[in-house]
């Protein structure tokens, strides 16, 4: 194992399952390699991004790596598409591992390991990368509910910090009767009403059920003509989150229009702050997604293709 740098900040994603695992992993490492309790912060893609990296030093994970993450005494752990080569940082990088088996292998390296640590990065890994052909897929689902539904940090307060009481949880059963129940209405309320973003984008509405697997059922059934489904959840304070799915990589190039990211199925961006409201958000994505064809290009072009004819003819 190479030399870990002592971290004054663990960063970590605040969106998913993979983030909330992730960070919990990370903390009990420095714990254990340091005998301090190094504080944790998570956020969202689009404030991560406008968060000044101040401290000396940090483990970050499960956000994509980028060139203001490339400093001395900076570790991050991620498996999200970059195009950095890191130089100062110390990387631990993979396309085909979630951050949280990322974090797991460090921590297994110093003993910190159990069979219950195992199950969760496991479930993590599954819901993480969409692995429908692997039997705990569904459970695995109701995991990553737990975090959409009660969000990170109420979770982060049940669980009291500790990922083993997050097994089992009686939370889990609350999932269970959800999806059960809610997912089937959710599903023939949701595939009649899709909006039209762009050609290739279509906006679902919910009422209820698990959104992701909603949309999941949506894609694989080919219930709607776009290979790209999206979400819109407005927060609290405002913000507009966009999370998009896909089946053949589609998604992760919208994100990115969108100043976003994510893995190639999987993929979310946040609106900016002037965006507040859904229909609103839906107006911006049809003009950010829908670029007005430059007319004065095509005039040019047009003009180009004449002054070829007329040498054509000379």
């Amino acid at each position: 194992m190479f030399p870990l740098p002592k971290p004054s900040i663990i960063c970590t994603h605040e969106s998913d399952l993979d983030g909330l695992v992730a960070g919990l992993l990370l903390k009990r490492l420095a714990q254990a390699l340091f005998n301090e309790d190094v504080p944790l912060e998570a956020y969202h893609n689009q404030n991560w991004k406008q968060r000044n990296l101040v401290e000396k030093s940090g483990w970050i994970c499960d956000m994509a790596f980028d060139s203001r993450m490339d400093k001395q005494d900076w570790v991050v752990l991620d498996h999200h598409t970059t195009d950095t080569t890191a130089r100062k940082a110390i990387l631990v990088h993979d396309l085909n591992k979630s951050a949280s088996v990322l974090c797991y292998e460090l921590c297994q390296l110093q003993g910190i390991s159990s069979p219950i640590l195992d199950r969760i990065v496991h479930l993590s890994n599954v819901a993480d990368f969409v692995l429908e052909e692997i039997p705990d897929f569904i459970l695995a689902s109701d995991y990553a509910s737990l975090v959409k539904v009660y969000q990170f940090w109420n979770l982060y307060e049940l669980i009291g910090g500790q990922l083993e009481r997050l097994l089992d949880h009686p939370l889990l059963e609350v999932m269970a009767v959800k999806r059960r129940v809610e997912n089937p209405l959710g599903y023939e309320w949701s595939k009649t009403r899709v909006t039209e973003i762009s050609p290739t984008v279509g906006c679902v509405d919910t009422v209820v059920g698990n959104i992701n697997l909603i949309v999941h059922q949506l894609l694989e059934q080919k219930s709607t003509p776009y290979p790209v489904l999206l979400t819109l959840f407005r927060k609290g304070n405002g913000a507009i989150i966009v999370s998009l799915r896909s089946r053949n990589g589609e998604a992760i190039k919208v994100a990115e229009k969108l100043q976003g990211g994510g893995h190639a199925n999987a993929a979310g961006a946040s609106l900016p702050r002037s965006v507040q409201y859904i229909p609103d958000a839906v107006a911006y994505l049809k003009h950010t997604l829908n670029p007005v064809p430059d007319r004065t290009a095509r005039l040019n072009s047009l003009e180009s293709a004449f002054a070829a004819i007329e040498l054509e003819r000379k």
